[in-house]
C-alpha cells in the first residue's frame, strides 16, 4: 500500500504510512452546529483505523457524533484532561499526551508538539491544544489549530509534509489562528519538503449565504499559494480538493 494522505476537510486527514492509518480531528458530518459542509464526502475508507488524532477538545475538532462513526475499538490519542469525555463516548482505549511525549501506533511514532491555541469547550473542559509529529519511513506535521510560534523552528528541517491550517469556517478569523500569510511565515520556519493547506473550504455558516457560496471558501488557498511562493519558494505546495489525495511514494 503507498503512503497516502487524504484531505477529508477541515482539519480532518486520513494519513496512510508504513501500513499504518490514522485520522486527524474527524469532522465528517453534512451540518454541525450553524455550520454546513460545502461538499458531500465519501466515508468508506475509515475503517481499520489504527488510531485517531484529536488535537484540542473545539467542537470543530473534538466533535462526538463524528467521532463515533469510527470503530469503538480505535485507539484515540487526546491531549491531557480529555480522555473521560472520549471513553463516555464508548472508546476502550484511550492516550492522553502532553507535548514532549509520545506514543506508538502501528509502525508510527507519534509525538505531541506544542500549538499556540486556546483550547475549551462548556462546562469548563479545558486541554492545551496539541500538534503531531508522524514519524516512520517519513515524517509528517499535522498542526491542528495554532497560531506561529517560535518552536515551530524545532520541527524541522526533516519533515516531509506538513499539513497546515491557512483559515477557518468563516469570513473572519479570531486568534490563535493561522491565516494564509502567517501561515507561509510559519513554512518559512518549518521547511518542509511538502505542505498541503488544511482547515479552509469545507464549512461555512448557514447565514453566510444566500444564492451562491462565499467568497471565503476559495479565497484562501490562493492568498496562501501566493505568499507561500514568495516567503517559502522551496516547499512544493500541494492543494488537494476536499477529499483529494497525495500519494507520497510520487513525491
Amino acid at each position: 500500500m503507498p503512503d497516502r494522505l487524504r484531505w477529508l476537510g477541515h482539519a480532518t486527514v486520513l494519513a496512510e504510512l508504513d501500513g499504518t492509518r490514522l485520522l486527524t480531528d474527524p469532522l465528517l458530518r453534512p451540518r454541525v452546529l450553524h455550520l454546513r459542509r460545502a461538499a458531500a464526502l465519501d466515508l468508506e475508507e475509515l475503517e481499520n483505523l489504527d488510531a485517531v488524532l484529536v488535537s484540542h477538545v473545539h467542537y470543530d475538532h473534538l466533535d462526538l457524533p463524528s467521532l463515533r462513526r469510527v470503530s469503538r475499538e480505535t485507539t484515540v490519542v487526546v491531549p491531557r484532561g480529555a480522555a473521560a469525555l472520549v471513553r463516555r463516548s464508548g472508546f476502550g482505549t484511550v492516550v492522553e499526551l502532553g507535548a514532549g511525549e509520545d506514543v506508538e501506533i502501528g509502525t508510527l511514532r507519534v509525538r505531541a508538539v506544542p500549538a499556540e491555541h486556546d483550547s475549551s469547550r462548556i462546562l469548563g473542559l479545558r486541554s492545551e491544544a496539541l500538534g503531531y509529529v508522524l514519524a516512520g519511513s517519513r515524517r509528517v506535521y499535522f498542526a491542528g489549530d495554532t497560531d506561529l510560534f517560535p518552536g515551530m523552528a524545532e520541527l524541522g528541517p526533516d519533515l516531509d509534509v506538513a499539513l497546515l491550517p491557512i483559515w477557518g469556517w468563516g469570513p473572519s478569523l479570531g486568534p490563535g489562528h493561522l491565516d494564509p500569510r502567517r501561515a507561509a511565515e510559519a513554512l518559512a520556519l518549518l521547511r518542509p519538503r511538502v505542505a498541503v493547506p488544511i482547515h479552509w473550504g469545507t464549512y461555512y455558516p448557514l447565514q453566510s449565504t444566500r444564492l451562491s457560496l462565499p467568497a471565503f471558501l476559495t479565497a484562501p488557498v490562493g492568498e496562501f499559494e501566493r505568499a507561500a511562493a514568495e516567503l517559502a519558494p522551496q516547499v512544493d505546495v500541494r492543494v488537494l480538493p476536499v477529499g483529494g489525495s497525495l500519494l507520497l511514494d510520487q513525491g
